[in-house]
C-alpha cells in the first residue's frame, strides 16, 4: 500500500489529520509532518528542504504539500528521491481531489470543430482580419469563417482567403450573395457557407466542401434534397438544419436536427448557436456548455459560433472546453462531473469549505498580530491576536481593524475584504492573497501576492491554514 507524507503548519495540523481520518479505509497509509511554520499556505520548496530531514530510505512513497506551496517541486523530488506533489488549496478538497487522481480525464480529444465567424470582415483590412482569427484559433477556432455583409463590397476576400491560409488557417466564406461564394471557392476557401437546394451549382463550380442548409428554416424536405443530391455525387458536405432564437422556436428547431440525425446516421452536421448566444442576453457559459451537450448527443460534427456582443465575447473558449468535456463524458459514460470546473465561472460546488465555528477555533489558536481574512456561509471573518470579527458588509469591519494611520495596510486590507465580499456574495472560492478564479470567463490573474510588510502589529497577512 502506498504511503503518503502530508506536510502542513501548525494551525492547519488537526483539521488535515480529521480529513485523512475521514478517508479510512484510504488506499493508502498516511503520515502527518508539522514543519514548525504556523501557516501551512507560507511554506516553500527551500523550506521544506530545508526543515524535512532527509533519510535513507524515506519513510513514505510520496510527499504531498499543500496547493499554495511556492517553487518548484521537481528538485525536491530529487533531493529526497520520491515524488513531491501538491495538493488542493483547500485541505478539505483533499477527499475529491484523491477520487479525481484516481479517475484522471482527459480532456485532449473531441470531435466538434469550431466555426468561428468574423462577422464584419468586409469592414477590416486583411491585417486586422488575420489577428481576429489568431485570437480566435488561439482560443479553440478550427476554422476561421469569413462573414460577408449585404450591399458591401469585400474586395479583398481573395486576398483575405489567402492570408488566412498564409497563416495555417483554415477558411469558410459566409455571404447571402452567390457570386461572393463562387468567388470564395476559386480563392480556395475550405468550406462555403451556405448552399440549399437551389445554389448547389456552385458546388459544381469550386472545390470548397459547402454547408448546406434548407430553404427556409421550416422546408426539411429541401433540406434532404440536397444532402441527397451531393452525397448521390460523392461530394462532402455539412447539413444544418438552423437553430432558431428563444423564444421563437428553439425547442422546434433541436426536434429538426434530431430528426436530421434519425434519418442520417453517419451525415456531418453543423450547429450554429450565435442566434441563442447573441440574441439571449444571460451568461453565455451554461449556454454553450448545454448547446454543445446537445451537439454532442448528436454527434455533429461542427458549431459555428460568433463573438459580437460584448457579453458573448468568451464562446469560442467556452465552445472549446465544453467539447472537450461534453466528449469525455460521453466517451467515457459518466456524467460531466468531476471533469472540469473551467465551466463553473461565477459559483462554486462548495464555496464555503470551513464553518463558522472552525474558523472560530483557528482564530482562538492565532498568537501573532497579522490578519487572516476568510469567509464562510455566515459572512467574512478577519482575526488575529487581538480579535475575531465577523460581518457581511466590510464597511462594519473596517473601523474594528485600527489602521488608520497605516495607509499601505489599509490599502491591502481594502482589496482583500472587497475580494471577499464578492465572494461571499456569489459563493465562490476565496483565498487570502489570492485572485478569484472565474474559470473560462476572464484569464487567469498573475501571482497577486501582496508585498511583505514590516513585521508590526497588525501588519502580518498571511493567509488562513
Amino acid at each position: 500500500m502506498e504511503r503518503i507524507l502530508f506536510l502542513t503548519g501548525r494551525l492547519a495540523q488537526a483539521s488535515l489529520e480529521r480529513v485523512l481520518a475521514s478517508l479510512e479505509p484510504a488506499p493508502f497509509t498516511w503520515e502527518v509532518r508539522e514543519l514548525g511554520l504556523q501557516v501551512a499556505g507560507l511554506m516553500t520548496a527551500d523550506m521544506i528542504r530545508r526543515r524535512l530531514p532527509r533519510s535513507e530510505p524515506m519513510p513514505a512513497d510520496r510527499i504531498m504539500v499543500p496547493g499554495r506551496c511556492r517553487g518548484e517541486l521537481a528538485p525536491l523530488a530529487e533531493h529526497f528521491g520520491v515524488p513531491v506533489v501538491r495538493g488542493p488549496d483547500e485541505l478539505k478538497d483533499i477527499p475529491a481531489w484523491f477520487d479525481r487522481k484516481a479517475k484522471p480525464a482527459d480532456l485532449s480529444r473531441h470531435d466538434i470543430r469550431i466555426f468561428a465567424e468574423i462577422v464584419d470582415a468586409p469592414r477590416l483590412s486583411v491585417d486586422e482580419i488575420v489577428a481576429r482569427a489568431r485570437a480566435h484559433a488561439a482560443d479553440g477556432a478550427d476554422v476561421i469563417d469569413l462573414g460577408c455583409l449585404p450591399e458591401t463590397p469585400f474586395d479583398h476576400l481573395e486576398d483575405a482567403v489567402q492570408a488566412l491560409h498564409e497563416a495555417g488557417l483554415r477558411v469558410s466564406v459566409d455571404s447571402l450573395d452567390t457570386r461572393e461564394l463562387v468567388r470564395g471557392g476559386r480563392a480556395g476557401a475550405d468550406y462555403l457557407l451556405s448552399l440549399t437546394a437551389d445554389t448547389l451549382w456552385i458546388a459544381d463550380e469550386v472545390a470548397s466542401t459547402p454547408v448546406l442548409i434548407p430553404r427556409e428554416p421550416e422546408d426539411e424536405a429541401s433540406l434532404y434534397a440536397a444532402i441527397d443530391a451531393l452525397a448521390a455525387r460523392g461530394r462532402p458536405f455539412l447539413a444544418d438544419a438552423i437553430l432558431d432564437p428563444l423564444p421563437f422556436g428553439l425547442v422546434r428547431s433541436v426536434c429538426r436536427y434530431q430528426r436530421l440525425r434519425d434519418r442520417y446516421p453517419e451525415a456531418p452536421i453543423m450547429m450554429g448557436t450565435g442566434n441563442v448566444t447573441e440574441l439571449l442576453e444571460a451568461d453565455t457559459c451554461g449556454i454553450n456548455a448545454l448547446l454543445i451537450g446537445m451537439a454532442t448527443e448528436l454527434h455533429a460534427s461542427a458549431v459555428l459560433t460568433t463573438q459580437v456582443s460584448g457579453h458573448a465575447r468568451r464562446v469560442v473558449r467556452e465552445i472549446d472546453l465544453a467539447r472537450r468535456i461534453l466528449h469525455e463524458a460521453r466517451e467515457s459514460r459518466s456524467l460531466p462531473k468531476g471533469l472540469s470546473d473551467a465551466l463553473m465561472t461565477v459559483h462554486d460546488k462548495r464555496p464555503f469549505p470551513d464553518t463558522p465555528e472552525e474558523i472560530a477555533a483557528l482564530a482562538r489558536a492565532v498568537r501573532d498580530p497579522s490578519f487572516r481574512v476568510q469567509i464562510a456561509a455566515d459572512g467574512l471573518h478577519v482575526y488575529n491576536r487581538d480579535g475575531h470579527h465577523v460581518a457581511t458588509d466590510p464597511f462594519e469591519l473596517f473601523p474594528k481593524l485600527g489602521l488608520d494611520h497605516d495607509g499601505s495596510h489599509a490599502f491591502y486590507m481594502g482589496v482583500e475584504l472587497a475580494r471577499a465580499e464578492i465572494a461571499w456574495s456569489l459563493g465562490k472560492r476565496y483565498a487570502q492573497d489570492n485572485a478569484l478564479a472565474w474559470g473560462c470567463a476572464a484569464d487567469p490573474a498573475p501571482d497577486s501576492r501582496a508585498p511583505d510588510h514590516d513585521a508590526r502589529p497588525n501588519e502580518g497577512k498571511e493567509g488562513p491554514a
